[in-house]
């Protein structure tokens, strides 16, 4: 990079800086973390002759914290597939279950924007259609930041809702569903779209947003025609915009399609049997007669609902990396 003719090639140059940078992803925090182990080794012998009590228990909890530093490093170190360290768009959308699964999707958005806004992510609604009667029928999200796809690919699938309905007045309990879908930002990555492929609808965009918002046909629905894939933006204030935006959805929808089938063709020609989440049911939430959550594929569970529901999903989500990658 520090060459003299290094920007001539301004393509080349660009790949390079974005190599450095994931590069620097992993020397820096490691250097960092080496850094403080030897200042703790080395201080660690003159506290305990000295007893003491107060330095001593500054030095264990910040062993404690480069030992989850080292934690973080090894998850980061299972992102190895290329798009790993992208953002990501991330949609939740109602199932079977009617008002209940719109609450559902509400009470999912609250969770995994509490979880993405601990990562540090940048969170923004792309599109979001509200239930008729309460809740949230579908929403998308764009997750800007350092291996958003990587951690979010392992919550898609369907999650499923067990608990005693507050909108029924016999107080029965009621099984509700919401499927997740995710698929990485691949804008430096050709994806040909022919124009007679596409069906484009706009409407008026719903919900906040000034007089602008909702006065004009602003909001952008786009249908793949082949592969029947559907994807909205009314997040910008102009249709152009929201084409712009739908278009890179599609580009990351129809990539991921594409990604996911050459897989599967793979297994079966190997066959090797890996669990696949899409389409299927990952996780149950369990609220009453008892409490606890359970991710199908790994088993792993808790009982502490109310932290999950909170954004504490680390558990699962570091489980299912490390069992499939």
């Amino acid at each position: 990079m520090n060459e003299p003719h290094f920007w001539e090639d301004g393509g080349k140059a660009k790949e390079m800086i974005e190599k450095a940078n994931r590069l620097r992803k992993w020397i820096n925090p490691y250097n960092d973390l080496v850094q403080r182990l030897e200042n703790v080794t080395s201080i660690y012998p003159e506290a305990e002759e000295v007893k003491d009590a107060t330095l001593l228990l500054e030095l264990d909890q910040e062993v404690l914290l480069i030992e989850k530093g080292i934690a973080d490093l090894e998850l980061q170190k299972m992102f190895s597939k290329e798009m790993d360290s992208r953002s990501c768009f991330f949609s939740i959308n109602a199932g079977a279950g009617g008002t209940e699964s719109c609450d559902w999707v509400m009470m999912l958005c609250r969770m995994y924007t509490r979880w993405a806004e601990k990562k540090g992510w940048q969170v923004e609604v792309v599109d979001r259609v509200e239930g008729e009667i309460a809740g949230i029928k579908s929403i998308t999200y764009r997750f800007s930041g350092d291996f958003c796809y990587g951690y979010c690919k392992s919550e898609k699938g369907v999650h499923r809702l067990i608990r005693i309905s507050p909108f029924d007045s016999n107080a029965r309990r009621h099984t509700s569903f919401a499927s997740v879908d995710v698929s990485p930002i691949i804008e430096d990555v050709a994806i040909e779209i022919r124009p007679e492929d596409l069906r484009v609808d706009t409407y008026r965009a719903s919900g906040a947003g000034g007089q602008h918002v909702n006065k004009t046909d602003s909001a952008v629905r786009m249908t793949h025609l082949p592969t029947g894939i559907v994807v909205c933006c009314q997040s910008e204030r102009s249709q152009i915009q929201n084409r712009e935006t739908c278009l890179k959805m599609l580009s990351s929808k129809l990539y991921e399609k594409d990604r996911l089938e050459k897989q599967e063709a793979l297994q079966k020609l190997s066959g090797e049997k890996k669990e696949n989440s899409w389409g299927s049911q990952i996780r149950n939430y369990v609220f009453q007669p008892y409490t606890l959550v359970k991710d199908t594929r790994t088993k792993v569970e808790s009982g502490n609902i109310q932290a999950v529901m909170d954004g504490e999903i680390d558990l699962f989500v570091e489980a299912y990396l490390k069992e499939f990658g």
